[in-house]
């Protein structure tokens, strides 16, 4: 699969986040009416065939990225499980994430569950194929891609590593970068789920 460049991918984000303009009450930047709604249809880590509608009614936060991932994806999922926890008891299974992968190689639907389960219940586990994967990823306008295998046929995926936020209705409302404290995280989830 053909990507942008690191620098293109990185001019882009910068072009997005300031196409939105500044929202006091986001810590992330307004990406309502600016970025599409979502919309796809998937795997489930239960190996499940999904669109967008089955998770319609919650808050949802998408992040790409894959399992064999050394450092960003662990990382951002952690911030984003702490987050979570920081939210009123009784908000908090009124948020999801949705971890899509882009390796559906190597990260299969029982083991995306596994890994998943790990951050929380509120986590959930994606994949596609390849055409599905680069549907939503044009959408969302993100990027993906892949290394040259080596001897043992191990290879690295370069992905975006932006959060994106959805109101319970599937509407674009916050982009959020991955290294965001989670305080930050947590304010938005809130703000998020008021809008929902």
């Amino acid at each position: 699969m053909k990507t942008l460049p690191l620098a293109c991918a990185v001019a882009l984000a910068l072009l997005i986040t300031a196409c939105t303009g500044s929202d006091a009450d986001w810590s992330g930047s307004n990406i309502e009416g600016v970025m599409s709604d979502l919309e796809f249809e998937l795997t489930s880590d239960t190996g499940e065939a999904v669109t967008e509608e089955t998770y319609r009614g919650k808050a949802s936060l998408v992040f790409f990225g894959f399992m064999n991932c050394p450092d960003i994806c662990p990382g951002t999922l952690q911030r984003l499980s702490t987050a979570i926890e920081a939210l009123p008891t009784d908000r908090q299974n009124d948020v999801q994430v949705l971890f899509v992968s882009v390796d559906p190689a190597r990260d299969t639907p029982e083991k995306l569950k596994e890994y998943t389960e790990f951050f929380g219940p509120q986590f959930t586990g994606l994949t596609g194929t390849e055409s599905q994967l680069s549907d939503l990823v044009k959408r969302m306008r993100a990027t993906y891609g892949y290394g040259e295998p080596d001897d043992n046929g191990n290879y690295a995926v370069s992905h975006s590593s932006a959060i994106y936020g959805f109101d319970s209705q599937g509407n674009a409302q916050v982009l959020m970068k991955s290294d965001q404290p989670a305080s930050d995280i947590s304010h938005d989830i809130e703000r998020l789920l008021q809008r929902s």
